[in-house]
């Protein structure tokens, strides 16, 4: 994937040079998206700066240029993906006050950190997209939410939204639901994990390898995601078609049922959005 602008010519930055993308933090989340942006061929050079070197020097297989510091690195972003936790936010957006532009795109991957908070730790008013991806990423199937706040340009957005589209999907959604999606999509991923391994410990139970459980319900897992997107049937017709009278699947149904799956996952969400709203700054 390529972005390109209106007129369909690929598009660099003012005077036709590369858009420069800084990522402060260099972590797993940070490695997916610059593998996705190097893979698409997106008009940018990357620029990176972690406390730990290694993490940035590792980055050099994907041509990315490591910094010496974070202040040298936001004195050259046109967009700074801010991919540090949330408890290391005021202690790094403090060390970049004084380099950091104006005009700078900030680009938050992390739950519960607003624009408004930015900006408070900035000190002046600052364009932010706050994003909440997951871990599929770094298989190129991550799926990404993405919200602005108004003094993001609507050209600035697409071409955030380009960086995650190079690695996954993307939906766009309001400000104001940033946490209730991270139990959609961003802390998803583990919970859909847990509910595999109760399966795969079953199989195993049950005198099946190991490999071949999870093998079998992964794919079962793949094959039913897709039926979801692409079958053109709604949830309760799609469970219906595995669901015959009297057979095995209602038996399995009835038995998560009395055992309150709704109630389980419907407090799996309320936790996980209360615990968001918790950590927003």
């Amino acid at each position: 994937m390529r972005y390109y602008d209106e007129s369909g010519a690929r598009r660099r930055g003012r005077g036709g040079r590369m858009i420069r993308l800084g990522f402060l933090g260099a972590g797993n989340m940070a490695t997916a998206m610059i593998g996705g942006i190097t893979k698409a061929e997106l008009p940018v050079s990357i620029c990176a700066y972690d406390p730990n070197m290694d993490k940035s020097k590792a980055l050099s297989a994907f041509g990315v240029c490591a910094k010496e510091s974070a202040e040298i690195l936001a004195q050259d972003c046109d967009y700074l993906v801010l991919a540090i936790k949330p408890q290391n936010f005021e202690e790094a957006l403090s060390s970049i006050r004084t380099a950091v532009k104006k005009k700078t795109v900030f680009i938050s991957i992390a739950a519960g950190i607003t624009p408004q908070y930015i900006s408070s730790v900035l000190g002046f008013e600052t364009k932010v997209v706050q994003v909440m991806p997951n871990t599929p990423l770094l298989l190129g199937a991550g799926a990404t939410a993405l919200s602005k706040n108004e003094l993001v340009s609507e050209e600035e957005f697409a071409f955030t939204r380009s960086l995650f589209n190079c690695a996954g999907i993307t939906e766009v959604i309001p400000n104001d639901k940033m946490n209730e999606v991270i139990a959609l999509n961003g802390s998803s991923p583990a919970f859909l994990y847990l509910y595999a391994q109760q399966f795969i410990r079953y199989g195993v139970s049950a005198g099946l390898d190991e490999d071949v459980c999870l093998r079998l319900f992964a794919q079962s897992l793949t094959g039913s995601a897709k039926m979801l997107t692409d079958s053109g049937k709604t949830v309760d017709e799609l469970i219906e078609m595995v669901s015959s009278k009297g057979g095995t699947t209602i038996a399995g149904l009835t038995a998560l049922r009395e055992n309150g799956i709704e109630k389980a996952v419907t407090e799996c969400c309320q936790k996980c959005t209360a615990r968001a709203y918790e950590l927003t700054k």
